[in-house]
């Protein structure tokens, strides 16, 4: 690995290597030999300082009393520049790791790193505070796993979806470095390295199955993203409630709607536009209805989600290209249905709380339909032990308060 390192670190940069690099990512327990990580640290110290390159890697480093799940970073002289500890624990890992209690940047000789640990990303208030403390470049030493539901396709939500949001929510690059293969036989990773571009556009992407050094030039400097007036919402009622069946329109909706709705077997309907069921569905279960542009901004609707609302409705009077994978991303990340109306394409969708679109009008499908099961969204275990709501809450716990910038 050693070796490997070496010829990669050779006229670069910046070198990031995946979560676990050292020893691995499944322990299985907490005993870690903390010479052997040591060892392994100093041989990258060399490599940085012989290489002129800064260094990021994955891992188990005892720190305080407990075993941290950590990303070290190393500067191009070879010195520690500092590290970060995953926050949001995944599964088995948070069997012997400790959880990290810190979000904070490292300031290294190319620019201020914001690193964050694979599950990390799921969280979206990780990066916006990141950012918002003056990282110009997201780094992820990751350990993407997949479920194989399709060899041909090894999904997974951050390599799919979220990488890309993560940048072009806080406009900066982003990094991210997996493994690909299987360990002990029984993890199965989904490879799909990236560097994605300040936009959200992929420069450069790896295979899901075989080893490679990724390379691309990237420009990194003051990022500016857009940042919502961020007001506490009103805590809502949270539980949740009956299941029901909504029509959505593109445009508005028709005047014999009670007629259609019977036939549908649907309980109510929304509309972009012309007055509509909105308030009788707050008053079922708590749902908001924004500017979709407000929901660009990766805090607005984690706020509201902690205060127990559970259906957003986003507004978009105009186009915009990453309108369907945001909203993709906030009903995923944060549990929640998700309603569109992009009023100049012409189209109103629902996305469920896996980010994936259920319904959807076009052409002369003018009113479309969808179950919304509330209990889905109080479904927040995305694997064993590892919960959404709790994620949020700690986040939240971690960040500093801050004055909202519009």
């Amino acid at each position: 690995m050693i070796g490997r390192i070496e010829r990669a670190a050779a006229n670069h940069d910046l070198l990031v290597l995946p979560e676990g690099t050292f020893p691995a990512y499944v322990l299985g327990d907490a005993n870690v030999e903390e010479r052997s990580v040591q060892d392994a640290t100093e041989q990258l110290a060399r490599i940085a300082r012989a290489a002129g390159c800064v260094i990021v890697a994955g891992a188990a480093v005892h720190r305080g009393g407990a075993l941290h799940n950590s990303a070290v970073v190393i500067d191009r002289d070879g010195t520690l520049a500092g590290s970060a500890e995953k926050i949001f624990l995944w599964h088995f890992d948070r069997q012997w790791f400790a959880p990290g209690s810190s979000i904070a940047p490292v300031t290294t000789s190319i620019g201020r790193l914001g690193v964050l640990i694979c599950a990390d990303g799921r969280m979206p208030g990780i990066a916006r505070e990141l950012v918002d403390r003056g990282a110009e470049l997201l780094v992820m030493p990751t350990a993407w796993v997949t479920s194989g539901r399709d060899p041909r396709h090894l999904e997974n939500l951050q390599a799919d979806l979220l990488a890309r949001v993560r940048a072009f929510e806080n406009g900066v690059p982003f990094v991210a470095a997996n493994k690909c293969g299987f360990e002990l036989g029984m993890v199965a990773y989904c490879g799909k390295s990236q560097i994605v571009d300040a936009g959200g556009e992929v420069a450069v992407m790896g295979s899901q199955t075989q080893e490679e050094v990724l390379s691309a030039t990237i420009a990194i400097g003051a990022p500016h993203p857009y940042r919502a007036a961020v007001a506490a919402p009103p805590q809502r009622e949270t539980a949740p409630g009956r299941a029901l069946r909504i029509a959505i329109a593109a445009d508005s909706l028709p005047p014999d709607l009670a007629a259609r709705l019977r036939v549908l077997e649907a309980d109510l309907g929304l509309a972009a536009s012309g007055p509509d069921q909105f308030d009788a569905l707050d008053r079922l279960l708590a749902a908001v209805r924004l500017d979709a542009r407000a929901a660009f901004d990766p805090g607005l609707l984690v706020a509201y989600r902690r205060a127990g609302y559970r259906i957003a409705v986003l507004d978009a009077s105009s186009a915009h290209p990453w309108l369907e994978r945001i909203a993709r991303a906030r009903a995923a990340e944060l549990r929640l249905y998700v309603v569109v109306f992009d009023r100049e394409a012409h189209r109103a969708y629902a996305i469920d709380p896996d980010g994936s679109i259920i319904a959807g009008t076009f052409e002369g499908y003018a009113l479309a339909s969808f179950g919304l099961d509330p209990a889905r969204t109080a479904q927040t275990l995305v694997a064993p032990g590892t919960d959404v709501a709790a994620g949020i809450e700690l986040v939240a716990a971690i960040s500093r308060p801050q004055a909202s910038v519009s």
